[in-house]
């Protein structure tokens, strides 16, 4: 299917009901992830930078469980920024990264800027235009892997995810649509992952600049603005990732994060979260020593005394130390004075990360870790080689999803606002228009009750 007819024409109603499913849980989980985010350092300073620097003007657009309305552009910038600020959303191995963290906030922005100007979106043409988004940047995400030699940040493609939902919503032309598809890559920021890696940062996966890249491109298209041709999509050789766009979902291979921090720590996190299950005789006091055998980028996270929350969550000894410690690994254990805490460094001290040549040569298809604790009465209690939680072939329950969700948003926002989110997203398929949900997600809550 040509993507342009699949962007404007595909029924919600013919995406496939695992995959309309899907669409819902990510929405969630994002929504979920932005609310343990809401008053951290990164999410407050964005707020504050979007008010200041992207005012409201014929277009505006609120921002995330706050009521302050900005421009569409600083909404975005500021959503993505926030749900990239916590470690915990939805990412696609293929890609190499994220779609939801980018999409999810630059499409609500959008739609609540339509609603402003008197459009109304039905819930079910919320939900297709994620499923849009979601599809076509990860898409876009495959593309960028096989043709740039140099490992990018998501910003880097999800924002044509973003271009691909909007052109739905704001019903483009197919000229304009691929403008704007050029301008959005373009001024895609191709951001060196490995270096934020090695220096973590507000920055991260670059998802507020992959928002604003896909708004602006957007905006830029629809006032005439022309862009050169989208590299990741337009070109022949490259058309095998798009080809079969309507009939595949690249969506269905996406996978969940049990805990805040990078995906690539968390098959080390599953195999001690089993080990700690299955040996009670693992304490912090009776540990010797921990060693992680794991894949090259995941030795790269390192992380042994973090300085900072960026650094906690782009680490694999610290989060690791910390779940033997504390018994779990959530907001307040990668965030606050948790990170500078003397029990979770002097566990995160006994911890060596060593390269398993045989699980860096099955990356990224595959994310492997292993882990040998040495007690200090000589046990040796070594897990098997362990995919992470959450993967595709080791799923999350619907049930694990639900419980992820509520232990990042009822804090945070409240049960009785937490539990009203959630029904409005179950009930979008139905709604005649989405003012509702928006209600409940874009308002300042009253209190957390």
């Amino acid at each position: 299917m040509p993507l342009y007819s699949f962007v404007q024409n595909f029924s919600y109603k013919d995406v496939p009901q695992h995959t309309r499913e899907l669409v819902e849980t990510c929405l969630l989980d994002i929504i979920g992830v932005a609310a343990g985010a809401r008053d951290n350092q990164t999410s407050v300073l964005l707020k504050a930078y979007a008010e200041a620097n992207f005012s409201a003007n014929q277009l505006a657009s609120r921002l995330w469980f706050d009521g302050r309305a900005v421009h569409p552009l600083g909404a975005a910038y500021a959503g993505g920024f926030s749900v990239d600020s916590l470690d915990a959303h939805e990412g696609h191995f293929t890609s190499k990264g994220h779609a939801g963290a980018t999409v999810v906030p630059a499409v609500i922005a959008l739609v609540d800027a339509c609603f402003n100007q008197g459009q109304d979106i039905s819930g079910e043409e919320l939900l297709m235009a994620l499923c849009i988004g979601y599809e076509t940047a990860l898409r876009a995400g495959q593309a960028l892997m096989a043709t740039a030699p140099e490992y990018h940040a998501s910003g880097a493609f999800s924002g044509i995810g973003v271009v691909c939902a909007g052109a739905r919503l704001l019903k483009l032309d197919e000229t304009t649509f691929r403008h704007a598809l050029g301008i959005a890559e373009y001024f895609g920021p191709r951001c060196p992952m490995m270096r934020l890696i090695s220096f973590p940062s507000m920055l991260r996966d670059a998802h507020g600049a992959g928002a604003f890249a896909g708004v602006n491109a957007l905006l830029m298209a629809r006032m005439g603005i022309t862009g050169a041709p989208a590299a990741t999509v337009e070109p022949l050789e490259i058309s095998s990732f798009w080809q079969d766009i309507g009939t595949r979902w690249e969506i269905d291979e996406q996978y969940f994060k049990p805990w805040p921090v990078c995906r690539w720590a968390q098959p080390a996190l599953t195999a001690m979260t089993a080990l700690m299950q299955t040996h009670p005789a693992i304490k912090p006091e009776s540990i010797e020593t921990i060693d992680v055998e794991t894949f090259h980028e995941s030795v790269c996270l390192q992380g042994y005394f973090p300085k900072n929350a960026d650094e906690a969550q782009y680490a694999l000894a610290f989060p690791l130390a910390a779940l033997i410690t504390r018994g779990k690994l959530g907001p307040g254990e990668v965030t606050g004075d948790a990170i500078h805490s003397p029990d979770i460094l002097s566990v995160s001290a006994k911890i060596t990360l060593r390269e398993a040549p045989d699980l860096s040569s099955r990356f990224p298809e595959e994310i492997l870790s292993r882990v040998t604790v040495t007690l200090k009465d000589g046990s040796r209690l070594a897990s098997p080689t362990a995919t992470a939680k959450g993967d595709p072939g080791n799923p999350m329950s619907s049930a694990e999803l639900i419980d992820k969700y509520h232990l990042l948003a009822d804090d945070s926002l409240g049960v009785t606002l937490s539990n009203g989110i959630k029904q409005a997203i179950q009930a979008l398929p139905d709604s005649q228009d989405c003012q509702a949900f928006l209600e409940l997600l874009l308002n300042a809550p009253k209190s957390a009750v």
